[in-house]
């Protein structure tokens, strides 16, 4: 399955209701959404995934999970995101099918390369800019890097990290297919508002 271009994915976070967030980020216009919370079990995890599912069926999104592929399997999801220290790409690929949407969070080429040669659809680029949605030991890699990662891998890019409506522009500009989001909507006052607000930014 192919990304659309200048994709809005919206990741749920550990401290808003995610299905409620889903909600409100469809309605925004997000086209994607990924179920992440890491300390859920896998009943919590299934329960929110079939609210989810049916919220981006409904608006014609994307619906995929963080990390856990035995909940993307059971939904039908249309993918998975993996992490560096989640189970390969290629195994991933080799459950889910060749038309499952697999991101892979990469930081350097030399990951980029390697989610390229296990089969990857895209990959998850960052931390672009300073980032206080997760805890980081190594310093945003900017901007630069989108192009040159993405050009070795010759994947699209999903970039992350920091991204908000001041610089969501510049990283189209830089290369990206599209951009990931966590506090820039989970934070907001008006997460509808504000994921149609990115939306605008990402597309202009």
């Amino acid at each position: 399955m192919n990304l659309p271009r200048r994709l809005l994915c919206v990741i749920t976070d550990d401290s808003t209701d995610p299905v409620e967030l889903a909600r409100l980020a469809l309605e925004g216009g997000a086209g994607m959404v990924q179920l992440r919370r890491k300390k859920a079990t896998g009943r919590e995890l299934f329960q929110w995934a079939v609210r989810i599912q049916a919220l981006c069926r409904e608006q014609d999104a994307l619906f995929i999970v963080n990390d856990r592929v035995d909940i993307a399997l059971a939904m039908h999801a249309d993918g998975v995101h993996l992490g560096q220290q989640d189970m390969p790409a290629s195994a991933a690929r080799s459950l889910c099918g060749p038309d499952a949407i697999i991101g892979v969070s990469v930081s350097c080429t030399d990951e980029a390369l390697k989610a390229a040669a296990e089969g990857a659809s895209y990959i998850g680029v960052g931390h672009i800019f300073p980032t206080f949605s997760k805890d980081k030991p190594t310093p945003p890699i900017g901007t630069a890097a989108i192009r040159t990662i993405r050009n070795a891998a010759q994947l699209p890019v999903i970039a992350i990290g920091g991204i908000d409506h001041d610089n969501a522009a510049e990283v189209i500009r830089a290369g990206a297919s599209g951009i990931a989001v966590i506090s820039a909507i989970s934070e907001s006052d008006d997460p509808a508002a504000a994921t149609r607000e990115l939306v605008k930014r990402i597309r202009q």
